[in-house]
């Protein structure tokens, strides 16, 4: 028995008698209607295997998906709604964003053979739900990639002086992206995203340590402001953003060597996001004041933002990668899917992947590039996506696993009234998160597609 919650790996559960137990202390068991055998299936006899994933691999990957340079963007959001607020929706977002990642355990745990958010949604709503959630499950992995790609070149820019044309840096970032994206299990993935760890964390140190020497005595630090709704909630999507993992836990729990260690990599996942979002933010907003950079290495002065986006380099490719990943497997996944493709070094196996990579990464390319307003597009999808995928669906999850038993006992109504204030926040963050981004876009329409001057 799992004292997390979570039942131990598909292959052991092999009775309807086998029970697992929620923090309420009901039975928990899967749902025997639905099939219990996993994607992967028995890889006993497997060439590849990809239930390998340690609980601790598991968390540098959240990490390493979650955490990258929109860590640098917060101070800003201090600077818009002041310090005090921007702290408690930091911490607030990250409390709920634990309980979430949770309850997404849970729900696996009732329905083992999920693997993507397209079967939750299956579950959930039906073959519509099912495509709904999966095609916001790769539109989403899509766009972060694409954003990745424009990171890239925009470093590049910083530490070249702006070399050579944009354009140039964008194809050389979408080729290592590529590359580095070609092992298929996420375990093979862990070494790209320690190295995305570490240099994340270095980066932000540096970038602290730059603004702190050089921090001026007249600066304005804000601890609370007036704002209006518009600059007040375009603030409040980047912390969302800061929080965009869940959209990969379905697919890492199919992949883990003991799916009940869950918990554990979720709490490792967002201890280390909220300390390093409270931190990084307040040190360099005291430091800098109003007028701070986003991303901040630009407060740091012009050697030093050179330094720290050079050490940036592995988070912000690896970043990438490990947000296509998520995005690449589900394609495969729903391609070949209770076949033997998937645990082959075949040609077929190794070239659809491949394809699928190719295709994905070159097609998230030519959407960064081609549309001018790209960064106010991908706030777009990500307050549409996000918002449900780390906030709201959670809420969902547990409301559907306890239907009809709300009002069972007191403990329960009470989860029932967070989970469904839980869901409200995720509409609510949706809602608004258009308004925010759609006014953006409109704002900032015009300018120029595949060009090669220096955006940074």
């Amino acid at each position: 028995m799992s004292l997390s919650g979570v039942p131990p790996p598909n292959d052991n559960i092999e009775s309807k008698d086998e029970k697992y137990y929620d923090p309420e202390g009901d039975a928990l068991k899967p749902d025997l209607t639905q099939p219990v055998d996993d994607p992967f299936g028995n890889e006993a006899n497997a060439e590849i295997k990809y239930k390998t994933l340690k609980w601790w691999q598991c968390g540098f990957f959240m990490i390493a998906e979650s955490v990258s340079l929109g860590v640098l963007s917060l101070p800003s959001t201090l600077e818009a709604i002041g310090l005090a607020p921007s702290v408690v929706i930091i911490v607030g977002l990250g409390v709920i964003a634990t309980y979430t990642g949770y309850t997404i355990a849970q729900f696996r745990a009732a329905h083992p053979h999920i693997h993507n958010l397209a079967d939750a949604g299956e579950i959930l709503m039906g073959p519509f739900g099912r495509e709904l959630f999966g095609l916001g499950q790769i539109l989403f992995s899509i766009f972060i990639m694409g954003s990745h790609i424009l990171t890239f070149r925009d470093m590049m820019n910083t530490v070249t002086e702006h070399g050579t044309c944009s354009i140039v840096f964008s194809i050389v970032g979408l080729v290592i992206c590529l590359v580095l994206s070609l092992p298929r299990t996420i375990k093979n993935l862990t070494y790209v995203s320690f190295a995305s760890f570490v240099s994340i964390l270095s980066a932000v140190i540096i970038t602290m340590i730059g603004v702190a020497v050089q921090a001026k005595p007249d600066r304005t630090v804000e601890i609370t402001t007036e704002t209006n709704l518009y600059h007040a909630f375009k603030g409040v999507t980047e912390i969302v953003f800061a929080y965009c993992a869940h959209v990969a836990f379905f697919g890492l729990l199919a992949e883990m060597e003991k799916p009940e260690d869950f918990p554990k990599a979720v709490v490792m996942l967002q201890g280390f996001e909220v300390a390093l979002y409270v931190t990084a933010s307040v040190v360099i907003y005291y430091y800098v004041g109003n007028g701070v950079a986003s991303p901040a290495f630009g407060s740091a002065g012009p050697v030093l933002k050179k330094v720290a986006y050079g050490i940036a380099i592995p988070t912000i490719v690896g970043a990438g990668v490990v947000n296509g990943h998520v995005g690449l497997k589900y394609i495969y996944v729903r391609i070949f899917r209770h076949t033997d493709k998937m645990h082959k070094r075949d040609w077929v196996g190794l070239g659809s992947w491949l394809a699928i990579g190719l295709g994905c990464w070159i097609i998230a390319w030519i959407i960064s590039e081609a549309i001018p307003t790209f960064n106010d597009l991908l706030s777009l999808i990500s307050s549409l996506f996000a918002s449900w995928f780390s906030f709201g669906l959670g809420g969902i999850y547990w409301l559907h696993l306890n239907w009809g038993k709300y009002f069972s006992s007191p403990s329960k109504f009470i989860l029932a009234i967070i989970n469904a204030l839980i869901a409200g926040i995720g509409a609510t963050i949706c809602g608004l998160g258009l308004y925010v981004s759609g006014k953006a876009i409109h704002d900032h329409a015009g300018g120029s597609a595949f060009t090669c001057a220096n955006t940074v």
